[in-house]
């Protein structure tokens, strides 16, 4: 196996994922970011961000000298054979995508590597993106070197990044050369996973393509989801029926109060701005964000036509984070129901096993955080689950029954059977299904 010296620019989920991945098969790797505070807690083995299994291959990589970190990025860019780009492209007013960050960097490789060079974006960025930023590099150069530009994008899911890394379904690269190719596969040999080759247009449409599928698909459910209770069908039956057809499948039919993170509501309205400068409209992506934006408060608006007001009442908020496995708070529907019981004078009290530490930041002392879901549940006139943690999923629903002066339950990810909640008199409201009074 070929050993390369690589550069990794940002350490989020995207760079500090792909950096420590890298170096774990064998790769000599330098992580930059510009914050000194990070880059000293990242040397002292402490991950910055909250992902299963990182911060142990950080610490056995850093350890036998194959990782380090750094916010000196000349020294790091100067001798690099592959420089990878994983800094944020966060969505902007308008729904385009922020490229600003991608540009800073381009500007610091251009300025000064000293070898040629192969500059390698992992971050999601809309269709044509590769070609802008080999050219503006190649425009900058201050060395006489050679440069390319390849498309690597990212297929990560928050809380399984690393195995999603290791042990990835496929591995996407575009170029518009055998030579970046090559060096490409070479880099990727060591993973032992299929590689899928294209050109560098395809690789970040690919991107966006998957992306905005699933989450078609996940808007699509709920649709389903919300007609079910309608008509009196249970989702989780017709679910069940569906699934076995292979070319529908069983994942992401689990209906809910919509998707969030830091991937699937941006990539979603980036493509959407991309069509809309092409002049072309993608109405399945117009349609899975307006059902999702709406999705997230369904249960709120629930209980606010049960309840004249939320006006001093105890309200138990189970769970933070869009999704378990992750302290991540973008786009969490825990944030959007949060504001709106917080405007209406509501007394929260919140529990997550991992992201309180984000919310504390976020709120402050406006809502009350605690140890336990029971902590919440004490003495609460109404609770919502938001997030599906195994540590609430274990709570027992007559536990819901002793513990609440109202057992009022609103549960946005369907953790509990409709006939156990109604053995137990509670008075319980899913996505899908029919209410237990």
């Amino acid at each position: 196996m070929k050993q390369y010296k690589i550069a990794v620019a940002g350490t989020g989920y995207v760079g500090l994922v792909a950096g420590v991945c890298f170096a774990e098969k064998g790769h000599q790797v330098t992580c930059v970011d510009i914050d000194e505070k990070k880059v000293q807690k990242m040397k002292e083995g402490i991950c910055p961000i909250y992902e299963e299994g990182l911060e142990e291959l950080m610490k056995k990589n850093y350890k036998e000298g194959r990782l380090t970190y750094t916010t000196d990025y000349k020294t790091a860019y100067k001798q690099a054979d592959a420089i990878f780009i994983g800094v944020g492209t966060p969505e902007k007013a308008d729904g385009s995508a922020d490229l600003s960050y991608v540009a800073t960097v381009s500007r610091q490789i251009a300025e000064t590597i000293e070898k040629d060079c192969l500059v390698v974006v992992k971050s999601t960025v809309p269709v044509g993106t590769n070609d802008k930023v080999e050219q503006f590099i190649k425009d900058s150069l201050e060395h006489d070197v050679k440069v390319e530009v390849a498309s690597n994008p990212e297929f990560l899911s928050q809380g399984r990044a690393v195995k999603d890394t290791l042990q990835a379904k496929r591995i996407i690269i575009g170029t518009q050369s055998k030579k970046a190719e090559k060096m490409l596969m070479e880099i990727y040999e060591p993973f032992n996973l299929p590689i899928v080759s294209v050109d560098r247009r395809s690789a970040e449409m690919i991107k966006y393509a998957s992306n905005d599928f699933l989450a078609l698909k996940i808007s699509y459910i709920n649709d389903i989801a919300n007609l079910c209770e309608l008509v009196g069908a249970n989702i989780e039956d017709v679910t069940k029926g569906m699934s076995y057809d292979d070319r529908i499948g069983e994942k992401f039919l689990n209906a809910g109060i919509g998707y969030g993170g830091s991937c699937f509501p941006k990539d979603t309205k980036a493509l959407r701005y991309l069509a809309k400068q092409n002049g072309y409209n993608l109405k399945t992506i117009d349609a899975a964000v307006a059902v999702n934006e709406s999705q997230k408060t369904k249960l709120y608006k629930k209980a606010n036509e049960r309840l004249i007001t939320f006006n001093g009442l105890k309200v138990a908020v189970l769970g933070l984070a869009f999704k378990p496995g992750t302290d991540d708070l973008r786009e969490s529907p825990a944030v959007d129901n949060i504001n709106l019981l917080l405007e209406q004078g509501a007394k929260i009290y919140a529990y997550d096993p991992v992201a309180m530490e984000n919310a504390k930041r976020k709120y402050q002392d406006k809502i009350t955080f605690v140890n336990t879901p029971k902590e919440a549940l004490t003495g609460a006139n109404v609770c919502f689950i938001f997030t599906e943690w195994e540590e609430i999923k274990q709570i027992k629903p007559k536990e819901y029954k002793t513990l609440m002066k109202t057992p009022l339950v609103y549960d946005g990810r369907n953790i509990y059977n409709l006939a156990e909640m109604q053995k137990e008199g509670i008075e319980y409201y899913s996505i899908g299904r029919q209410s237990s009074k």
